[in-house]
């Protein structure tokens, strides 16, 4: 069943509060141990767990607070050096029963103050990344490794640049809530379906949710709710998704229901000002012969086409290219 990014985000948050929980109980198992082991560890502990109480009188009892703090913190730190040596003395690091975060800088929280940390965005990216439908394509097909020597120099290699930079900026600057639309056209091994996965790795590291399906499975999980009675989360993902890229548009089977649902998917994602990402190995003249006009007109009406040219990469790359 498809997860949505809220549910993805409540349940990275919820690992970590777990996590923070496991450390800390790490952290009371070895000192329950030692106890039995060493008896001495117990007081020292016992003295440094009265500190805080022993600061608060301090802080009431008036006179001179700030040398009385003094006098605490070199006494608290007095304990804390020969609680260090008895662990030491008994085979034990020093360290052996401090709390140890897998992260410095938010000590496992997955916030720094209000921000939040840049271990749990990797983490949420991750899991988004991996409902998104691209996770093995994210690894190897971001804007960093998009090679423009596999265009001809001149016009062409212009025009790689050009659809580069549209798409980047539009991912880089990405909002939720837009009228951005485009129609990736060109043969098949241009370079769409890598700048698509670019696009999408960028918009979920900005902490948005992104389907990415090709035409003919997200056909398949429609026909799979209208016929087989299958969840209804099933199709929802695609009116839903912040951003939504339907790859390799025209491969699938069209018949009455597929153009009604796509018209459907399109018609209301635009009506909600939901960006949405196309590509097509089809030219113009193929889709208008293929779909039904209302679809068309929509499409041109209202997406920016973006054309890759150029020699079939994976051509290039077999015949001994880059």
């Amino acid at each position: 069943m498809p997860v949505s990014s809220k549910e993805i985000l409540r349940k990275v948050k919820e690992d970590f509060i777990n996590r923070r929980g496991m450390v800390y109980e790490e952290c009371e198992r070895k000192k329950l141990a030692l106890y039995e082991e060493i008896p001495q560890l117990r007081e020292f502990d016992a003295q440094l767990a009265a500190t805080s109480t022993k600061i608060m009188a301090a802080v009431t009892s008036g006179g001179d607070v700030k040398a009385k703090i003094e006098e605490l913190r070199k006494e608290n730190m007095d304990i804390r050096q020969k609680r260090g040596a008895l662990l030491v003395a008994h085979g034990y690091p020093a360290d052996y029963t401090d709390i140890k975060h897998s992260c410095d800088k938010c000590n496992d929280s997955g916030y720094v103050g209000i921000n939040m940390c840049q271990c749990m965005k990797s983490e949420l990216a991750a899991a988004l990344l991996e409902a998104s439908g691209i996770g093995k394509l994210a690894k190897n097909q971001n804007f960093e490794n998009f090679d423009f020597d596999f265009y001809k120099e001149g016009k062409e290699r212009d025009n790689a640049r050009k659809v580069y930079n549209d798409l980047k900026k539009f991912a880089d600057n990405f909002n939720s809530q837009t009228d951005d639309c485009f129609l990736l056209v060109g043969d098949t091994g241009l370079g769409k379906t890598h700048l698509s996965t670019a696009v999408a790795v960028r918009v979920i590291e900005k902490g948005y949710d992104v389907t990415y399906e090709t035409m003919q499975t997200m056909m398949d999980d429609f026909a799979e709710n209208q016929f087989r009675g299958a969840s209804s989360d099933n199709v929802q993902k695609y009116y839903d998704a912040d951003l939504l890229i339907i790859d390799d548009m025209g491969s699938e089977l069209t018949n009455q229901f597929t153009v009604s649902v796509l018209y459907n998917l399109i018609n209301q994602r635009s009506n909600k000002y939901k960006p949405t990402i196309i590509s097509t190995n089809l030219s113009q003249v193929e889709l208008r012969e293929k779909y039904a006009d209302r679809i068309t007109s929509r499409i041109f009406g209202t997406y920016r086409p973006l054309v890759f040219k150029g020699t079939d990469i994976r051509r290039q790359k077999l015949a001994g290219g880059k």
